[in-house]
C-alpha cells in the first residue's frame, strides 16, 4: 500500500492537464508525513498571472461534507434525529405528508425525492448540467442576485418529485441542502454560516476557509472560467459571483491545504464522532448531476484505488471553478485538486458531453495523486 509521493511525476501529470486546455489548476498530496504542492498554468489568462498552490477557490459541493458534519454534531446533541422527519423541524416548507415521510438522512444523502431548484432559478439552464438546447444566459443575468433560501427551497418542494422518499437509486439536489441550512438554523439559533464557520471551521483550524456573504473571494485566487460546454467562447470569468444561489449546498471557499486538514480530521474522529463517520461512510445509489449513479453516504463519497483501498471525500463544482478532495480510509493519504475551467466539454446532437483531452489528463493526475 505505501506509494511514496513522487515530484516529478505529480509535476509532469499536472502540466499534462495544463497542455490538454486546462487554464490553471494546483494541489496539495499527502503521505503520512510526506508533503507535496504544486501548481501549473495561469490565474489570468489575460495577463498571464500564475496560479500557486497557496490559492483560495471556490469548492462547490464539498461545502456539503462541512454542512452534513455540523448536523451530526447537532444529533450527537440530541437537538436532530437523523430519522426524524423534517415536516417535524420546518412544516412550513415541507408540508403535509411529504414533510412526515422525509426524514433528515434522507436529506443528507439525497433519497429524500426532492426536486433540484437550479433549473428554475437559471431558468435558461433548462436541464442541468446542459441538454444540447440550453445556454449561459441566466448566469450572466444573476451575479449579483441575493437568493434566499426559502425561495430556493420553494421552487425544488413544489417541482414534481424526483423520486419517493427513502427510495433508491437517490437523486442529487441541491434542495436538500438548502433544507439542512434551515434546520440548523431552526435548532441552533444561529445562522446556519455562523454555525459551521464556528463548529467546523474554527473547531478544525481552517484559516483559509469561509462561507462567503459578499461575491468576491479576498486574498490570493484564480479566476474562474466557465465555457459551458461550449457556449461560451472563449470561456468567461466567474470569480466574482453571489452565492447565495447555493449557499450551505455549494458556497464554499478554501485552499487545497485547508481541505486536505479537514478530511484527515474528519477521518480521525475530531470533527465528529467515529460513531457519526461510521454513518457518513454507509452509502445508498444516487443519480449524479452528470446523470451517473455513485454511492453516497452522509456528505461523503467512496472511490475505489487498485491496490490502495478505498478513498472517501466529495467533489464540486460551480460556474468555473472545480475541486476534488479525497482521503485513504486509512488517513494516510490524501489529495486536493483544484481547477479554475469547468463545462469544457463540448455537445454531441443528443447532448452529451463529448470526450475531451482534459478528462483523461485529469484522471491520470487523480491517479498519479492517490496511488503514484
Amino acid at each position: 500500500m505505501r506509494n511514496p509521493l513522487d515530484p516529478a511525476k505529480l509535476n509532469a501529470a499536472m502540466e499534462n492537464v495544463h497542455r490538454a486546455g486546462m487554464p490553471g489548476l494546483f494541489a496539495e498530496v499527502r503521505d503520512g508525513d510526506e508533503v507535496w504542492r504544486g501548481a501549473a498554468g495561469v490565474a489570468d489568462v489575460a495577463t498571464g498571472r500564475p496560479v500557486t498552490a497557496d490559492m483560495r477557490h471556490r469548492v462547490g459541493s464539498i461545502t456539503k461534507t462541512f454542512t452534513t458534519a455540523a448536523v451530526l454534531q447537532q444529533a450527537e446533541s440530541g437537538r436532530i434525529g437523523l430519522d426524524e422527519p423534517i415536516g417535524r423541524y420546518l412544516p412550513r416548507l415541507v408540508p403535509g405528508e411529504r414533510g412526515e415521510a422525509i426524514t433528515i438522512r434522507m436529506l443528507i444523502n439525497h433519497t429524500s425525492g426532492l426536486a433540484e431548484y437550479l433549473p428554475y432559478a437559471y431558468p435558461s439552464l433548462k436541464a442541468f448540467p446542459a441538454l444540447a438546447d440550453t445556454g449561459p444566459e441566466s448566469m450572466d443575468d444573476n451575479r449579483f442576485t441575493r437568493f434566499h433560501s426559502t425561495e430556493l427551497i420553494e421552487m425544488g418542494v413544489t417541482a414534481p418529485a424526483v423520486g419517493a422518499p427513502g427510495g433508491t437509486p437517490g437523486v442529487y439536489s441541491n434542495t436538500n441542502y438548502l433544507l439542512l441550512g434551515e434546520l440548523l438554523e431552526h435548532v441552533t439559533g444561529t445562522t446556519a454560516e455562523r454555525y459551521i464557520t464556528r463548529n467546523v471551521i474554527e473547531r478544525a483550524g481552517l484559516r483559509d476557509t469561509e462561507l462567503p456573504a459578499e461575491p468576491y473571494v479576498e486574498g490570493p485566487h484564480s479566476r474562474i472560467y466557465e465555457a459551458w460546454f461550449g457556449m461560451i467562447d472563449p470561456p468567461r470569468d466567474y470569480s466574482v459571483f453571489d452565492m447565495s444561489w447555493v449557499g450551505p449546498a455549494g458556497a464554499l471557499i478554501s485552499t487545497v491545504a485547508d481541505l486536505n486538514r479537514f478530511f484527515r480530521m474528519l477521518l480521525a474522529g475530531e470533527i465528529v464522532s467515529p460513531s457519526s463517520l461510521e454513518q457518513m461512510q454507509r452509502t445508498v445509489p444516487v443519480v449524479s448531476q452528470e446523470g451517473k449513479t455513485i454511492d453516497y453516504g452522509l456528505g461523503l463519497h467512496p472511490m475505489e484505488a487498485p491496490g490502495q483501498g478505498t478513498f472517501w471525500g466529495h467533489g464540486g463544482t460551480v460556474w468555473g471553478a472545480g475541486t476534488l478532495a479525497m482521503i485513504r480510509a486509512d488517513g494516510k493519504r490524501q489529495m486536493s485538486v483544484a481547477v479554475n475551467l469547468q463545462r469544457w466539454n463540448r455537445l454531441d446532437s443528443s447532448g452529451r458531453p463529448q470526450p475531451h483531452p482534459i478528462d483523461d489528463a485529469l484522471a491520470a493526475l487523480h491517479r498519479v495523486a492517490m496511488y503514484g
